[in-house]
């Protein structure tokens, strides 16, 4: 499906890692490429998604500049107005947008806007917050308390390694249940994903199979009993072969829900959105993005 951008709403996140400093070519390319920018005053202090939908009805396309943080944050009112969305990766990891296949170079990402090619893509819903990557509940809802938002911007994503690494010893199995398709499952684990995309945590892999089309939440579960084994899983999380593990449970869904015996922090797309319990669901078809027509993901 192709919609050629004529107008579009731009949002671009200062606070991201390249957000002030490519903020003006980014503007530029686009111009170049004759797309009409609205942007709102610097001074309006309304979210994303209530700017989205002020100004839904002046432009044919949203243009969102940050990294997956700031994509989550005008998910709601992208889905709300049905706009089409743009990305411009300038922020840390930009795992979504390597799962689309949209380059970390900015004149290769806006010319994909400007090539009108759309995909639609699904988005995870957890406890009613959206989230486009993935949503931990452990391990990785820790490093996210741990993780500032100036040792991303000063380390990228080697700072999700320091910040890991300090954690790790401090990791201890928590007691769950899985409720899927009927099921109760307990279980003794570090740390439950439930993925949408491909990419999260700066280049771990959910699944190496993974698209974010393909109408399934992957989930995977680490149910290991020494801080070591997360080490030697690593290769595994960055391919997206943890499930081949004895003590990897991994399977798709498109509900479930996570019980556990104390509450849990929920992470999703980096950010603490409440606790445990956790209801999970897929929306499909639910953004069309500016992608390219070649959905292969390397």
């Amino acid at each position: 499906m192709s919609q050629p951008v004529k107008t579009a709403l731009l949002l671009i996140n200062q606070r991201s890692r390249k957000g002030q400093t490519d903020a003006s070519r980014a503007r530029a390319l686009l111009a170049d490429r004759g797309i009409r920018l609205l942007q709102p005053d610097k001074q309006d202090k309304r979210s994303y998604s209530e700017l989205i939908g002020a100004y839904a009805e002046r432009v044919d396309a949203v243009i969102v500049g940050g990294g997956d943080g700031t994509l989550n944050a005008a998910a709601p009112g992208l889905m709300r107005t049905n706009l089409p969305l743009g990305i411009l990766p300038l922020g840390t990891a930009n795992d979504f947008a390597r799962t689309l296949g949209i380059s970390p170079r900015l004149e290769q990402a806006v010319k994909i806007i400007a090539d009108g090619q759309l995909r639609p893509v699904d988005l995870g819903e957890v406890n009613q917050h959206l989230f486009l990557n993935v949503s931990s509940i452990g391990f990785s809802a820790q490093l996210a308390h741990h993780l500032t938002a100036e040792s991303k911007k000063r380390w990228g994503v080697f700072g999700y390694a320091l910040a890991a690494f300090r954690l790790l010893r401090q990791s201890r199995p928590f007691s769950a249940t899985l409720i899927h398709q009927g099921e109760r499952t307990p279980i003794k684990t570090v740390q439950i994903s439930v993925g949408n995309g491909r990419f999260y945590g700066g280049g771990m892999t959910v699944e190496q199979r993974a698209a974010p089309d393909d109408g399934l939440l992957d989930v995977y579960s680490l149910e290991l009993q020494q801080s070591w084994q997360m080490i030697a899983l690593l290769p595994y999380l960055r391919r997206g072969t943890q499930g081949r593990w004895r003590n990897v449970r991994a399977f798709s869904a498109t509900e479930l829900t996570i019980e556990t015996r104390h509450p849990h922090d929920i992470n999703a797309d980096g950010e603490i959105i409440g606790q445990t319990p956790a209801q999970f669901r897929l929306i499909a078809n639910a953004l069309n993005v500016y992608a390219p027509s070649d959905k292969t993901v390397k």
